[in-house]
């Protein structure tokens, strides 16, 4: 799973590698049209039209979808929850709270989040192998307090799912050798059934290929390791140039391993912080 600062980005962006800006006059006409479909999403659940409500909601996926390449560019292209481009099947943008209905970890549905259909700040970049998995999956711990159109307060739902946006969250998976997902140590009892339940319904272990990948990774990594390792040692029984030279080419490797472009970076990542080498951790800041 990516941090991804999307609080802090805008389409408007012109750092953002991969992507056109859009001009101000363009973000202003989609947050307008944005405004306006919810106007109308209002209106039909106020008259209890929820099937047309759900309809209109349909009708106007071109206008979430005309986001998706700069939700994608802020991840350099990579699913935001899998960390993979291609293995995780094609892109989604995927709603984080469900426009239509939620559904609790029992099966049980609630009226889903429709108020935030159209607001990009519930988009989220997704390979369809999980948004598929999740569809309506949003369950809440007992007691939550639960978000409406007329009482807003997203921000105190004790949720499941794991957000990409929210670094804390983020900060709770880690992975295993075998190339698993795993909730990080020492996490509490809550916080572990919140990455049970996530990577339970985004596939993210379940699906073979990106699990196979994963353990790539980390063997990849600590062949990396056992290298240097081995060349550090040759460089500390005296003047090695090839060993030194080695040293260079094996940090430059993992650099490129740990980089947030780079494919499962987190999963590489964890790996060098497991080993502990006081050296190699500083290439992970």
């Amino acid at each position: 799973m990516i941090w991804i600062d999307l609080e802090n980005r805008l389409p408007t962006d012109t750092d953002i590698p991969g992507w056109e800006p859009w001009t101000q006059e363009q973000w202003q006409a989609w947050q307008a049209k944005s405004e306006q479909l919810v106007a109308e999403l209002a209106a039909l659940d106020n008259a209890g039209k929820r099937e047309e409500r759900n309809v209109l909601i349909d009708q106007h996926s071109a206008h979430w979808g005309a986001l998706k390449e700069w939700l994608l560019a802020l991840s350099a292209k990579k699913c935001w929850f899998s960390e993979v481009r291609e293995l995780y099947s094609h892109y989604d943008v995927e709603h984080f709270r469900p426009k239509k209905e939620a559904k609790a970890l029992d099966g049980s549905q609630r009226d889903g989040y429709w108020w935030l259909a159209f607001d990009y700040m519930n988009f989220r970049a997704c390979g369809n192998v999980g948004n598929r998995k999740k569809g309506g999956w949003f369950p809440l711990k007992d007691n939550s307090h639960c978000s409406s159109y007329d009482a807003p307060c997203e921000e105190s739902e004790a949720r499941y799912l794991l957000d990409p946006i929210d670094d804390d969250d983020v900060s709770l998976i880690a992975f295993d050798e075998e190339g698993k997902v795993i909730p990080m140590p020492d996490s509490s009892e809550w916080e572990q059934e919140r990455v049970i339940e996530t990577v339970k319904r985004l596939k993210l272990n379940e699906h073979a290929p990106l699990t196979e990948a994963r353990r790539k990774v980390w063997q990849r990594v600590d062949r990396l390791i056992e290298d240097y390792q081995l060349a550090k040692q040759r460089c500390g029984s005296g003047n090695n140039p090839a060993a030194k030279e080695r040293l260079i080419q094996i940090r430059n490797r993992i650099r490129e391993l740990i980089s947030p472009t780079a494919e499962l970076s987190s999963v590489a990542r964890w790996c060098l912080i497991l080993r502990n080498d006081a050296r190699l951790l500083k290439l992970v800041g």
